[in-house]
């Protein structure tokens, strides 16, 4: 029989599939339903700062009577407080109705945001902290290694004050993604997820204006993320690798498994399928174990990453000689 129970940044999950931060995880009662679809854990729907900010300014520009700084320092105060207690009352009744691992996720842009936020979050029995970190670097005078080094600086302030551990949710956007990985691994981050999908504009030819592009993702979409899964988990060893974007079905939990994941996280799937889909993927991944006689998800993790093929470098091939070489 196959034990799908699995570790996550010290975590023990039942088995290895996550529901990422969205939608589906901001009320106790949609967790509920993720809970008895089989889910090994839950990343809460992001706390985003700007979304507070967003929130304060629209109170105040609506408002009258703010002329006075007193009441807009009582109306920041209050809507941020506010915003934060709802979030904090999410985790502690998640945590005292569902028996799976809680994880939180916030998105800031202030430091000092960061560290408070983090804390209130461990006080309110969050089992680890995801931050969903991203800043789009358009200074062309800029260097890579300051870019790099504001997530860095973001994770070591917050392990630092919080005994809970904490997990970087990382874009694609580096020049060298294992060893922004391996940095912060020594900084302070127990785990990472490869990787965030972000909103993407698109335009509307005929309106002339900005639209959002798909929000959610395809099964194709997970080849980006296979790839770099297979070859950190070979580099970087003191971490763990939770895979993210394109997880649609079983197959893509087990390729991911394969390649060296810890865990896999998905979100789309469910919005495309219900939760049920996740049934479905323990299944597959379940019956697959039994037929290959596989009896822990330890005894195959990462048989098929960067370190373990015979030909490591297809999972460096960019081009595709092999197929279109004899066209000009």
């Amino acid at each position: 029989m196959a034990n799908l129970e699995t570790k996550y940044l010290g975590l023990t999950l039942k088995n290895p599939i996550i529901v990422s931060s969205c939608g589906l995880t901001n009320s106790v009662d949609k967790i509920g339903e993720l809970v008895d679809a089989g889910a090994g854990a839950v990343v809460l729907k992001s706390l985003f700062e700007e979304q507070i900010n967003h929130e304060v300014n629209n109170i105040i520009y609506k408002g009258s009577g703010f002329d006075y700084p007193e009441a807009v320092d009582y109306v920041k105060g209050y809507t941020r407080d506010n915003s934060v207690g709802e979030y904090l009352k999410l985790i502690k009744q998640t945590k005292e109705k569902y028996d799976i691992p809680v994880i939180a996720s916030i998105n800031c842009y202030s430091s000092d945001e960061w560290v408070d936020f983090a804390q209130q979050i461990e006080a309110a029995g969050a089992d680890a902290l995801e931050l969903n970190v991203f800043v789009l670097n358009t200074d062309k005078n800029s260097e890579s290694a300051a870019y790099e080094q504001l997530y860095i600086d973001v994770i070591s302030n917050v392990s630092k004050v919080v005994s809970i551990p904490v997990a970087a949710k990382l874009g694609l956007y580096f020049s060298n993604v294992v060893n922004v990985v391996n940095r912060l691994s020594v900084s302070g981050a127990k785990g990472v997820v490869l990787f965030n999908r972000f909103y993407e504009p698109d335009i509307d030819i005929n309106k002339l204006s900005l639209t959002a592009a798909e929000v959610l993702s395809s099964p194709a979409d997970m080849r980006r993320t296979l790839r770099w899964v297979a070859i950190t988990s070979d580099k970087v060893h003191n971490i763990d690798i939770s895979a993210s974007t394109g997880v649609h079905d079983g197959e893509a939990v087990i390729k991911q498994l394969l390649a060296g994941a810890t865990s896999v996280q998905t979100c789309s799937a469910v919005y495309k399928n219900g939760p049920e889909i996740i049934t479905a993927m323990l299944a597959t991944l379940k019956n697959w174990m039994d037929e290959k006689g596989y009896t822990h998800i330890d005894e195959f993790r990462g048989l098929m990453n960067y370190g373990k093929i015979e030909n490591p470098a297809v999972y460096e091939r960019a081009q595709f000689m092999r197929y279109f070489s004899s066209y000009e």
